[in-house]
């Protein structure tokens, strides 16, 4: 794999210690504020919301910007969002932050996930993505457990001022390791647009905020949901964090390894596995090695999604993939804040901190629907493509040879 490629994982590093973080330091926030732990919860619903407008936005504004640029300057923004929510003097002003950081989320995966995807043979795209995404996932066995642990010995704050010092880091592993690329070609928003048209992306979305978002109506309340439900002491939160971390790493790179072999069958054994898992958590919490087993295991099967599903956007949109790429990782996020709002919801009306797994199984279930919608039709393209039509085997778009008639 080529060096580039580190240094995109170092952005994804930082990114994902700032995403994910919250999790673990969400009663530290909530105290210092004087709020509910529901309402410190829209400090994640809202960076998911962020994502999910700046992607798209930012996608198209840098989309006649030389890609290595762009990247720099969305790692600067990050920069700059996570040094406004370490000072912030109230909660809203810590919301804004986590605003400001969250715009840099979706295009820097978008965009990077093009010039990962560009640097290795057609046949390894599955795998670039995933040695991408593997800095978002050691985040989580890293920077996630550190940064709790800091925030919870020297005070929050102290953690956020800290991922803006990452932040920095991956702007220098960019200007160092990533090659210049050239300035993208001139296409058109309506080339961009048009990629919404396939019914394919559009499930591929779906799945996206259904599946990866069921995760986080655990990961949004994990603090409270092992600590009060589970019996874990605070000091626990941190190593549980990393079993999930662990997990997670583990996925994605099951996820970038067999979805180059087999896109659609990874991607249903994963879904199908995560709305089980999900909803075994409510029960695994009455009994500690269990709650560590399920755990790590949510973390595997959501990632193991991550991979195949953005590929199968970048396969179904070679023409044109900037916007589609990066509206897709905004799904990421849609699905996320959907789940800690709904997770929100049924904490308040009094389910208890493991309610909301059955939400997440729910959400799991839904996209594992959609996936087999999504096979069939292409079953149905592609029997169309013998024909004489276009069909998509595995997220390719295979050209058949044009009849001639006399």
């Amino acid at each position: 794999m080529p060096l580039a490629l580190l240094a995109l994982a170092i952005g994804a590093f930082g990114i994902g210690t700032t995403e994910f973080v919250t999790s673990g330091l969400l009663p530290e926030v909530a105290d210092e504020f004087g709020v509910s732990i529901p309402t410190a919860g829209y400090l994640t619903t809202g960076y998911a919301l962020g994502v999910v407008i700046g992607a798209p936005i930012l996608a198209v504004l840098g989309s006649r910007v030389p890609r290595k640029k762009m990247l720099m300057a969305l790692m600067g923004l990050f920069v700059a969002g996570n040094a406004i929510s370490a000072a912030a003097p109230v909660f809203g002003v810590m919301l804004a932050g986590r605003i400001v950081a969250s715009f840099a989320h979706g295009a820097f995966f978008g965009i990077g996930a093009i010039v990962a995807a560009g640097l290795v043979a057609p046949q390894k795209k599955a795998a670039a993505l995933a040695m991408m995404f593997t800095g978002l996932t050691v985040a989580n066995v890293v920077g996630v457990p550190m940064g709790t642990m800091v925030g919870q010995s020297a005070g929050w704050r102290v953690t956020f001022f800290l991922i803006a010092g990452l932040g920095v880091l991956a702007v220098l592993g960019i200007a160092a390791l990533v090659p210049q690329q050239p300035r993208p070609e001139q296409t058109r928003i309506s080339g961009e647009l048009a990629a919404f048209r396939n019914p394919q992306v559009l499930l591929a979305m779906a799945m996206t905020v259904l599946g990866f978002g069921g995760v986080f109506t655990m990961t949004t309340y994990f603090t409270p949901m092992m600590t009060d439900a589970a019996g874990f002491a605070s000091s626990s939160v941190t190593w549980l964090l990393v079993l999930f971390g662990l997990g997670m790493v583990v996925g994605n790179l099951i996820g970038g390894r067999f979805a180059d072999r087999a896109l659609m069958p990874m991607l249903l054994t994963a879904l199908g596995g995560l709305a089980i898992a999900l909803a075994l958590l409510p029960v695994a919490t009455h009994d500690k090695i269990a709650t560590a087993v399920v755990v790590p295991l949510i973390g595997a099967l959501g990632f193991a999604t991550v991979p195949p599903l953005q590929k199968r956007v970048l396969d179904q949109t070679a023409d044109a993939p900037t916007l589609a790429s990066a509206v897709n990782i905004g799904a990421f996020n849609l699905g996320n804040a959907i789940a800690a709002w709904l997770g929100g919801l049924v904490i308040s009306a009094g389910f208890g901190y493991t309610a909301p797994n059955w939400v997440g199984a729910a959400m799991a279930a839904s996209a594992l629907a959609l996936a087999l919608v999504s096979a069939a039709l292409e079953r149905r393209t592609g029997a169309q493509g013998a024909a004489g039509a276009p069909s998509a085997r595995d997220g390719r778009i295979v050209a058949q040879p044009e009849r001639v008639t006399t």
